[in-house]
């Protein structure tokens, strides 16, 4: 099984509607993860990480963009280790 990869933001998600006050992480989901393998995936992000599915985009290929995002706190510093692991 291949591995999230992160990657940059689809056009139209650079700007739109993207606040200070939170961390932004886009992935990219392969072709081969299943929808219910990435739905445990991102409940695992959510649950212990502090992350929120804010956005998916589906692609024809079977490949999926997914936005992330969390409220930044003093703690949390771009390059931390308890980001998605790609």
């Amino acid at each position: 099984m291949t591995s999230i990869q992160r990657g940059r933001m689809p056009a139209g998600w650079d700007a739109e509607g993207l606040s200070d006050e939170y961390e932004w992480v886009p992935l990219r989901l392969p072709p081969d993860v299943t929808r219910l393998s990435a739905s445990i995936r991102l409940s695992i992000e959510a649950e212990y990480r502090g992350w929120e599915l804010t956005r998916v985009r589906a692609y024809t290929d079977g490949s999926r963009r997914v936005l992330l995002r969390r409220r930044k706190t003093a703690a949390t510093t771009p390059g931390t280790p308890d980001q998605p692991t790609p």
